[in-house]
């Protein structure tokens, strides 16, 4: 690719010096001369020997300075155009050890021209694609961590009772029933991320009233936060609070956002849900007393099956996937996400276009 385009750009290049010199040679032929004999004449000078000293004389040193000019064009050309061409050649290999796996090829950045530019994206498209090959490959191993927990306690429970080691009860068909649950919610949560996926296409907007579908989420997870002791306050104003969304695809962002305050919210704490305008978008904020999700994981909660150390234990249940579903469904309807700390509380937020 790059011989075919350097030499390419090469011929383009002489081509036009050429075209530029017949132009000029013509122009010496048929304007120049001509000019050269009416100057002759005014001076009573004969015009046809001196005519065909000056056309030669002309041609001679138009010759030698095109000579001159194609190697200084074809040196300059070369060279500019090589280094023009150095990066594509190196993205052309980096392209190449890409599709063969490895994402951690560069391009070395050697100007900040438009070629700088694209480079510069390259090498940020390649970087994306390195770290959504490691979320692929972590994806695998916690799926695959988390089916392997429930199946080898049902395994053993199994194996117990079959080998009579462990006497048949209500408390051990129990525990298999929770194990089974827990791997029927693994694989809903699974089908729904797929489903959150491919839901750009599966948009059903209309207006909503955002308050409606926030009390009628709330009212599903009442139960669970009496349990709790944990006070929730609801302040979305009905003027404020209408968008243009999906309502199924909507109430599941909340209701996952709820599920998540939930299980991470302290005994006795405190929820809060309230909106902010913002520009052109709403705003809808979800705080809890919850313990403070540390800064390096911040930017990593929605992504899935993503756990830090504190704010993502397992302790809490849940296969993390929850968050990336929101994640997934509001970046379907044109919104953001994002996450932060403050002193007294852990927020979760999303914005909608209004």
């Amino acid at each position: 690719m790059k011989s075919r385009l350097l030499w390419k750009l090469l011929g383009i290049n002489i081509l036009t010096i050429a075209v530029v010199i017949l132009i000029v040679w013509f122009a010496i032929d048929y304007l120049a001369s001509d000019y050269f004999m009416t100057l002759m004449k005014d001076y009573n000078i004969a015009p046809t020997d001196v005519n065909q000293m000056f056309l030669d004389a002309t041609h001679r040193s138009l010759l030698w300075a095109t000579l001159a000019t194609l190697m200084l064009a074809v040196i300059l050309s070369f060279t500019l155009t090589r280094k023009v061409l150095t990066p594509l050649s190196q993205m052309t290999a980096t392209t190449k050890r890409i599709a063969e796996g490895n994402y951690e090829s560069q391009v070395q950045l050697s100007s900040k021209d438009e070629i700088g530019e694209l480079a510069a994206a390259f090498n940020q498209m390649a970087a994306s694609l390195q770290r959504v090959e490691q979320l692929r490959k972590s994806m695998v191993i916690d799926v695959a961590h988390e089916l392997r927990t429930p199946l080898t306690n049902m395994r053993g429970y199994i194996e117990a009772l079959r080998d009579e080691v462990l006497p048949p009860s209500h408390q051990t068909f129990d525990l298999l029933h929770d194990e089974t649950l827990r791997l029927v919610g693994l694989i809903e949560d699974l089908l729904q991320l797929a489903r959150a996926d491919a839901s750009r296409a599966t948009l059903h907007k209309r207006k909503v009233n955002l308050q409606d579908l926030t009390l009628q989420a709330l009212h599903l997870f009442q139960p669970k936060f009496a349990e709790k002791d944990i006070a929730v306050e609801a302040n979305i104003a009905e003027v404020e609070g209408r968008v243009l969304a999906d309502p199924e695809k909507l109430l599941q962002v909340l209701r996952n956002l709820f599920q998540n305050a939930w299980q991470y919210t302290t005994q006795g704490g405190h929820i809060s849900v309230f909106t902010e305008r913002l520009r052109d978008k709403i705003k809808i904020v979800f705080a809890n007393s919850a313990d403070e999700i540390a800064e390096k994981d911040l930017p990593f909660i929605f992504e899935r099956f993503y756990r830090g150390e504190k704010s993502r234990s397992r302790d809490h249940g849940g296969a993390g996937i929850g968050l990336a579903i929101v994640k997934e469904l509001i970046e379907a309807h044109g919104g953001e996400v994002g996450a932060e700390n403050t002193p007294t509380e852990t927020r979760i937020w999303f914005t909608l276009p209004n």
